[in-house]
């Protein structure tokens, strides 16, 4: 789902900067209001995760790339906020650091995958594991079932704005300027892969370490307000 630069026109780089902004403001101050000093480190691990997990990406014809993100792991175990801020920085790297995803797309792929992706996720896992204990089965299969659909809404999202690309940005001829796939193409082909392939891999990985935590770590679950 990375976007590289001259995928977005400018205009559409730019609104997604402007949304982020304040989005990056709120998670900070979240962070800095709700996490404890013990709690600090995982938020440094929960980055590593996510950036060693988003490197394995695969390219998608007439989309981008499709790969796990690993944010709704760290968006249970910490909350959203602190999710968003980590998904943010592995994201930042990969951008200026190695290439993966544009440095002017940095605002758009951190709404997806660092906003969306999480946010949808929590809540999910929030309703379906509601009131389950904390060594429930529920909960394993809550985390999965919120990790499976995140990613794919986050797909879905990302290739609804490569689609929209050449109705907002073309030539008098009708050329398209930036992405060149409208949403005929890109919706289906993100959608596509990430239903069949990817959003599995995001389930699996997810329901697998809240199984281990639960018996292992048991502490770690209860941070986020677990009974």
């Amino acid at each position: 789902m990375h976007i590289p630069d001259g995928y977005l026109g400018p205009g559409t780089c730019g609104l997604f900067y402007l949304i982020m902004l304040p989005i990056w403001t709120a998670a900070s101050r979240m962070v800095k209001k709700t996490l404890s000093a013990r709690q600090v480190p995982l938020l440094a691990i929960g980055a590593a995760f996510s950036f060693v997990v988003m490197m394995f990406n695969v390219p998608i014809p007439g989309g981008t790339t499709g790969h796990a993100v690993g944010g709704v792991l760290v968006a249970i175990l910490l909350g959203p906020w602190a999710a968003c801020i980590a998904i943010t920085v592995a994201l930042v790297i990969q951008a200026l650091l190695f290439g993966d995803g544009g440095a002017t797309a940095i605002g758009a792929n951190c709404f997806i995958m660092a906003f969306v992706l999480p946010f949808c996720g929590y809540y999910i896992y929030k309703a379906v594991s509601r009131k389950a204990a904390l060594g429930s089965r529920r909960r394993v299969f809550a985390a999965g079932l919120a990790g499976y659909v995140a990613l794919n809404v986050s797909a879905g999202f990302a290739g609804f704005v490569f689609g929209i690309q050449p109705v907002l940005y073309k030539t008098a001829n009708g050329v398209a300027l930036y992405c060149p796939y409208g949403l005929n193409v890109a919706l289906p082909v993100m959608l596509g892969e990430h239903l069949l392939v990817f959003g599995w891999v995001e389930a699996i990985v997810t329901a697998l370490v809240i199984k281990y935590l639960q018996k292992h770590a048991p502490e770690l679950l209860r941070e986020e307000g677990c009974p």
